[in-house]
């Protein structure tokens, strides 16, 4: 009998000690630090088949036939001639289809597209083409397109006819209705078997694209972007800025003016990864800079643009070939030029600056409004070699000459912790930028360490005006008359949690992410953006992963670390109201039992509350709003009561489990809604969940 008591007494203090009351307090007359508009944004990088393949809408790769094997992505029948005198100066290159000379045998090119070419039933594509009749006469050309695969007698399922008239280059274009979904269709061009025809540029775009803009995005997944209403949009990249060399660099100049002349780029990507390697991994540069601002226009985000610094990609680069691969300190005002270029493309008059006149001929008149911009990616110094932050240093001294307004972006490197990244962040005060970039994919443990939850709790918000140091500064603790001066915030520009043994998309790695992301809001005074990264994904052809949204040539999905993105920007709140728990924040802490948590005062006076648990059992909570003490701050609600809560909760089962192809919703957030009333109301936190209060 003792011993079965004394196991009931056990099992009953396990059980009572995995579901202990806790309470929140939260104290609404003492508003804090200003969530930034800018904290929960989106970064964007041509990885993974982004742009082209992906959210740029073309159908046809290669269009132009400037890939290195020009015919990449393209069969071809009967009499087909390269060439290089093209209409296009940045394009040269076209294809010549002549009459074969034989009643049986057929000119035809035939295009692939990105692992086959996606149509939908009942949709419009619209195809275009330049073309000319080189000889003088005219021709009839027919454009199909087909299913290859079909057991069907005809393979071609849609088909239009072009008359090519004339020795000039000519714009054609023709729609195209698809009666069938198909995920991969091919599209056939079939010369006039009586006529030499010159074809370039060779296009094909859905008509449903994303806001109806004809030649641009593909309309799921700008909407899954817009829908995160991100504050922040940071583009181009990422490692394709610096490039595989500096020739292969991203250039913004390249992306401008008619789509038809912006020349091919090669993707730093295309290198990487032997093990996942695609060799006709390009940029079109159809989806540009122009087209950038206008979508961080289109989805509420400020634009964050990042340029090179002069240095190429140092994990692909020995430090040892600095003369060869990267720009010398005299050899950069090229580069700062690009950034001072940039700004007034963004932002000047057209009438009176020639970069400007370029944006408001592409349509848009109006600045963009630009406030930042980055300056590198992943680069770092080395003991012998301060060679990111002596380049860094020239950048920031030009640009603040002629654009003091602008906030500029410098980075610690590709770590999150260790000797790169205390170097690193030391320079970034030492040179005063505005903000600088930490980057950090890592596991589990990571994110659930003690130092990791509360990062940015012991950051320095003030230096030294004199030696850029915070508390460690000798001269400053001995009462000098140094000025304290503010210390940069922070951008988390990309992060994301890489399962240790499971680095795929899966519910409890978002988990872990929202964890971490209770500790921006709550150091919202020091921590001003962050974006998870990378966004896109296409199911064939990705590099990398974990990823926000994975995609097929037909339909999408939204994957977990998305939903938590999505909850985190929609329910930002305005400033962050103190909420503790026995007297401290709620941060994971081995006594608060796997819970995290954030409240913010939202514009309307509602009250925003974020809980995480990260442990595997149901814990209850009792939140108890408080007018606390002292002066009551602006716009702060009463505390006599409220009428309602709204209650968002994303929670899982299966810690492995995330959303597909085939089950796009099977984990998402879910709404519920609370009746109570008072000034304070108990909750049960779901065991692994992410649950977002919001008090009326």
């Amino acid at each position: 009998m003792k011993s079965i008591l004394l196991a009931i007494a056990l099992a009953w203090g396990s059980l009572t000690a995995g579901a202990q009351s806790h309470t929140f307090e939260i104290n609404l007359a003492q508003p804090g630090a200003e969530i930034q508009p800018t904290m929960y944004g989106i970064f964007f990088e041509d990885i993974n088949y982004a742009a082209d393949g992906g959210l740029y809408a073309e159908l046809i790769q290669n269009r132009s036939f400037e890939y290195p094997n020009h015919l990449a992505a393209w069969d071809v029948s009967g009499c087909v001639t390269l060439l290089d005198d093209g209409p296009f100066p940045r394009n040269p290159h076209y294809l010549r289809l002549a009459p074969t000379g034989h009643g049986a045998k057929a000119t035809m090119i035939e295009n692939h597209g990105f692992f086959g070419i996606g149509v939908k039933g009942g949709e419009e594509y619209r195809f275009s083409l330049w073309a000319r009749c080189p000889e003088g006469q005219s021709a009839d050309l027919r454009v199909d397109l087909t299913d290859p695969a079909t057991m069907d007698e005809d393979q071609r399922f849609a088909t239009a006819n072009l008359h090519v008239s004339g020795t000039e280059w000519q714009k054609y274009t023709v729609l195209l209705r698809s009666p069938k979904t198909l995920a991969k269709a091919s599209l056939r061009l079939w010369a006039d078997p009586t006529a030499t025809t010159d074809v370039e540029h060779l296009s094909l775009f859905p008509v449903d694209t994303y806001r109806g803009v004809e030649g641009g995005l593909r309309r799921d997944l700008a909407e899954a972007l817009e829908q995160m209403h991100p504050g922040v949009f940071r583009f181009p990249g990422g490692c394709i800025v610096e490039g595989a060399d500096l020739a292969t660099r991203y250039q913004w100049k390249n992306t401008l003016g008619p789509v038809e002349n912006r020349p091919l780029n090669e993707n730093r990507w295309h290198y990487t990864f032997q093990y996942r390697y695609f060799p006709n991994y390009f940029q079109s540069y159809g989806l540009g800079f122009y087209e950038f601002f206008c979508l961080s226009e289109q989805i509420g985000a400020e634009p964050l643009p990042v340029l090179s610094v002069g240095l190429a990609c140092q994990y692909q680069n020995d430090i040892r070939d600095e003369a060869r691969v990267h720009a010398s300190l005299d050899d950069l005002d090229p580069y700062i030029q690009d950034c001072i270029d940039l700004i007034d493309f963004a932002n000047a008059d057209p009438t009176t600056n020639p970069w400007a006149k370029i944006r408001a001929e592409m349509g848009h008149p109006a600045p963009f409004g630009l406030k930042f911009l980055a300056i590198g990616n992943e680069q770092w110094d080395y003991p012998d070699n301060p060679a990111f932050t002596a380049r860094l240093e020239r950048f920031i001294g030009a640009i603040r000459k002629v654009h003091p307004e602008i906030k500029l972006i410098g980075s610690t490197g590709p770590d999150s912790e260790g000797e790169k990244f205390d170097d690193l962040q030391q320079k970034m005060i030492n040179l005063r930028c505005d903000l600088y970039d930490e980057h950090y994919y890592r596991n589990e443990a990571w994110f659930l360490d003690s130092i990791n939850r509360h990062r940015y709790d012991a950051y320095p918000r003030l230096v030294c005006s004199g030696c850029s140091k915070g508390s460690s500064c000798s001269e400053c603790s001995k009462g000098s008359k140094r000025s304290k001066v503010e210390a940069p915030r922070v951008f988390a520009g990309e992060y994301a949690c890489h399962g240790d043994g499971k680095k795929f998309n899966h519910f409890n790695a978002a988990l872990m992410e929202a964890q971490f992301m209770t500790g921006f809001e709550r150091n919202a005074d020091l921590v001003h953006m962050a974006t998870y990264a990378p966004l896109f994904a296409h199911t064939e052809g990705w590099q990398w992963r974990p990823d926000a949204i994975w995609y097929d040539n037909l339909t999408s999905f939204r994957t977990c670390s998305y939903y938590v993105q999505q909850m985190f920007a929609t329910h930002r709140g305005h400033r962050v109201l103190p909420l503790t728990m026995c007297g401290r924040p709620v941060c994971g802490d081995s006594d608060q039992h796997g819970l995290s948590a954030t409240a913010s005062l939202d514009y309307d006076g509602s009250i925003i509350i974020k809980v995480v648990n990260v442990s595997d059992a149901p814990q209850p909570v009792t939140v108890h709003l408080l007018k606390g003490k002292g002066k009551k701050g602006k716009g702060s609600p009463k505390a006599e009561g409220f009428t309602g809560i709204d209650v968002l909760t994303l929670h899982s089962d299966d810690p492995d489990a995330d959303n597909t192809l085939e089950a796009p919703t099977k984990i998402i957030p879910q709404p519920s809604h609370l009746s109570v009333s008072g000034t304070e109301f108990p909750v049960t936190v779901p065991a692994k969940s992410v649950v977002i209060y919001t008090v009326k």
